[in-house]
């Protein structure tokens, strides 16, 4: 369901905008408790049950997105309980990132088979010949499946002659990757936040639009209202996220925001790859059997939970965002870092203890669209200025981050600069599943030698959780910017001399 507009992203894009309104504003912020009324008008339900419901899940939308903490159904409050404490211009938000409003929640099926009126109860019952457990018994003719005795192998679906059987899963617990969405005992979807690496594939993936995580926006715009120099480092997946957005109208868009400047991560990008490639030379294979790749918070994560043994094996290098971050810090010692990219996961990222990330926001694409949105920005009418330049610092290599495999190709690259002649196998894993897959071979020694790349999100950064176009047009879009770019290489980037300077 990715790329398909729907109720349930105009619902989000409304919640953004209207909380970005709020913030530019300022003044009374209680008048938050109008804007239910506000995004969703009238006396009658559109989508849900009844207006009330619709209203109270939009209610706690709005929370989320001040970064609010969500209620249950059984706490009394209006909106605004907690907003004026929330307007600050720094980092505002308890755990956990992302939520499930459960009176949002549809309580959908977990796994199951199930024959539908599509039975035709032939003779034959092939369905039932090839159960191994017995769990499929004739009614009137016609087959059912007894669920207590079902292991949802599938046997059977693979042999219906009229496409009567099907598999049915909730789609949240279906794109998680972590397998950390369970059911309460109302039949509703939770998080096992043990789990969670908040990749936000379930956030997506939910047709009921039940899931959300908590933005910086409200405290962005303090930050912005206060006077503070704020910068904005620009992931590259952004190319196709707004419409008929250039870079150069970007930085217009930016600067009609009161962001200060706006630069491209794809310089961190560039400096990462050189970490990178020179991490692995040094460690694979004499100091260790394969290395992987550190970029994606949620892979990374993902696998220190699920493969502690190989934690050691992950790139030291830092990211993108906080190698830009700090170079950005460095030429501006009092500016406020904002990172925008497509990644629910670089939010805890940025605050994470570890390392120092030097990011005091982090935004998504879809939550910059309600700020475009909140200043009617439409950049089909907007003309940049003489100061609003293309981005040019950051290489083709950089750029390429964006997409799945783009960041062991840039690290391969440049070791063949480097040192010529030099072999680097490679495996991308394409999502947390693939990733766990990939990691498994590992363990099973059948990766020694390797440059494994993990992208949590399906398609690479271009189809993180926050953002926007359709995920196919969007990686053609990037490549096509990658390739337009000025230097192609790593090691032609102007900031490849502050690596050092960089990780310090």
């Amino acid at each position: 369901m990715r790329g398909i507009h729907s109720v349930v992203d105009d619902l989000r894009k409304s919640v953004f905008k209207e909380v970005a309104q709020l913030a530019y504003e300022g003044g009374d912020y209680s008048r938050i408790d109008r804007l239910p009324y506000k995004i969703v008008p009238g006396d009658v339900a559109k989508y849900r049950s009844n207006i009330f419901l619709e209203r109270a899940i939009v209610t706690e939308r709005l929370r989320l997105a001040c970064g609010l903490p969500l209620r249950k159904a059984n706490e009394y409050g209006p909106a605004s309980d907690g907003i004026e404490e929330a307007s600050v211009p720094e980092k505002y938000y308890e755990p956990p990132l992302v939520n499930i409003i459960p009176f949002a929640c549809n309580g959908c099926p977990t796994k199951e088979i199930r024959v539908s009126s599509n039975c035709q109860g032939c003779l034959s019952h092939p369905c039932q010949a090839v159960c191994p457990k017995g769990a499929i018994y004739i009614k009137d003719g016609k087959s059912n499946i007894d669920q207590s005795k079902c292991i949802k192998c599938g046997k059977c679906l693979n042999q219906c002659p009229y496409d009567a059987i099907s598999r049915i899963e909730r789609p949240c617990a279906k794109a998680c990757g972590m397998d950390a969405i369970g059911t309460d005992e109302n039949g509703k979807a939770v998080i096992d936040y043990d789990k969670c690496v908040s990749c936000g594939m379930c956030l997506v993936n939910c047709p009921f639009g039940a899931i959300a995580d908590k933005s910086q926006i409200f405290q962005l715009i303090q930050a912005i209202k206060a006077g503070d120099q704020v910068i904005a480092c620009v992931a590259p997946a952004f190319v196709n996220q707004f419409k008929d957005a250039t870079p150069a109208k970007l930085r217009k868009a930016m600067r009609i925001l009161g962001f200060s400047d706006t630069v491209e991560v794809a310089i961190g990008a560039d400096l990462c790859t050189i970490e990178e490639a020179e991490d692995f030379l040094d460690k694979v294979p004499e100091k260790q059997p394969f290395m992987a790749t550190s970029c994606c918070p949620a892979w990374s994560v993902m696998a220190k939970k699920l493969f502690p043994e190989f934690a050691e094996y992950i790139s030291m290098a830092l990211t993108p965002m906080v190698i830009t971050a700090r170079l950005v810090k460095k030429d501006n010692p009092n500016a406020r870092i904002v990172f925008v990219g497509p990644c629910a996961a670089k939010k805890l990222e940025a605050s994470r203890k570890s390392v120092r990330s030097d990011v005091d926001f982090v935004l998504t694409f879809e939550e910059l669209q309600g700020m475009f949105e909140a200043k009617d920005i439409d950049f089909a009418t907007l003309e940049p200025d003489e100061c609003d330049k293309d981005f040019e610092a950051g290489t083709g290599a950089g750029r390429g981050f964006a997409v799945v495999g783009g960041v062991a190709a840039a690290v391969a690259e440049y070791i063949s600069e480097i040192r010529p002649g030099t072999e680097v196998k490679m495996e991308f894993g394409d999502g947390l599943r693939e990733c766990r897959k990939m990691l498994l071979m590992a363990k099973a020694g059948k990766r020694d030698g390797y440059l494994l790349e993990g992208m949590a999100c399906p398609g690479g950064c271009v189809a993180g959780a926050g953002t926007i176009a359709p995920v196919p047009v969007t990686s053609a879009a990037v490549k096509k910017y990658k390739a337009d770019a000025k230097k192609q290489s790593a090691s032609d980037s102007e900031f490849a001399g502050r690596l050092k300077e960089a990780t310090e």
